[in-house]
């Protein structure tokens, strides 16, 4: 005779083989549901371009998951020195001089790049990598993400290192109509030496990171384009993308890792 205490036991390891179960089979639907987006996404970044959308630049700038899209360039590590984590849900208040030019100057371990940008066209981009710069935000971040196929573009300014860091905050998209009319696959182009917000796919969603564009791409005009590279500096990220992506990949971490090991915004 099965006394209460065998038949409660009895009952317990049938709900814990249920519950195995159950997790077993989620396991199997996210394995599929994962293989196919990626398949999804080699063919979408073998069509050129649009995976920017929706690859580099996941995670980045949405509230502070740090702490940090721009999906692709969607698109986790170390957790961020302090000055790197901060987590204020408001926009900083403007402090720059929305009639001038500034100059934002990356001391990166493999050479120095400057990056024009006018406040006129984008006055709360610029203003929000000043506040930023200031905190020292950028400083011993890595550029985490190199793309070599379909666009051409070196992301950095995620404090998290891997695309899903940023600072707690938005800021809107601006200058958007600057690249010209979208083409008939609703792309522009974005020229060499070109600097850009990232974000998640969603109007107003650019926070801390930015990519450098090193050879003609064409993107949707989603990406708030703020600044230029001086010639100095885009031949730094050339250097960096003919080095190619770790593991032999098209899309990936850099073979030839760039730290920002420091970041300045000044008037000019």
């Amino acid at each position: 005779m099965v006394t209460s205490d065998q038949r409660r036991r009895q009952l317990a390891r049938e709900k814990y083989a249920r519950q195995q179960q159950r997790r077993e089979e989620n396991r199997r639907k996210a394995k599929r549901r994962n293989t196919v987006i990626a398949a999804a996404l080699a063919v979408v970044l073998a069509a050129g371009g649009a995976v920017y959308a929706s690859v580099a630049l996941t995670g980045d700038d949405s509230k502070d998951d740090t702490a940090g899209s721009d999906n692709s360039a969607s698109s986790s590590p170390s957790s961020p020195a302090p000055s790197q984590s901060e987590s204020s849900s408001a926009e900083p208040k403007m402090t720059v001089d929305a009639k001038a030019t500034y100059a934002m100057a990356l001391k990166t371990n493999e050479g120095d790049i400057t990056i024009t940008m006018d406040a006129a066209k984008t006055p709360r981009t610029v203003n929000s990598f000043s506040h930023l710069a200031a905190k020292k935000y950028f400083d011993g971040t890595k550029c985490h993400r190199l793309t070599t196929s379909g666009i051409f573009v070196l992301q950095c300014g995620d404090p998290k290192g891997d695309g899903t860091g940023g600072p707690g905050y938005t800021i809107p998209d601006e200058n958007l109509d600057a690249l010209g009319k979208a083409g008939a696959d609703g792309s522009v182009t974005y020229p060499a030496g070109t600097v850009a917000m990232a974000n998640t796919g969603q109007p107003g969603s650019g926070g801390s990171q930015f990519f450098l564009v090193y050879k003609d791409t064409k993107l949707p005009p989603s990406y708030t384009p703020f600044g230029k590279i001086d010639a100095a500096g885009l031949d730094v990220v050339k250097d960096v993308a003919e080095a190619g992506v770790t593991g032999g990949a098209t899309d990936g971490a850099p073979k030839k890792a760039v730290t920002i090991e420091k970041a300045t915004v000044a008037k000019k």
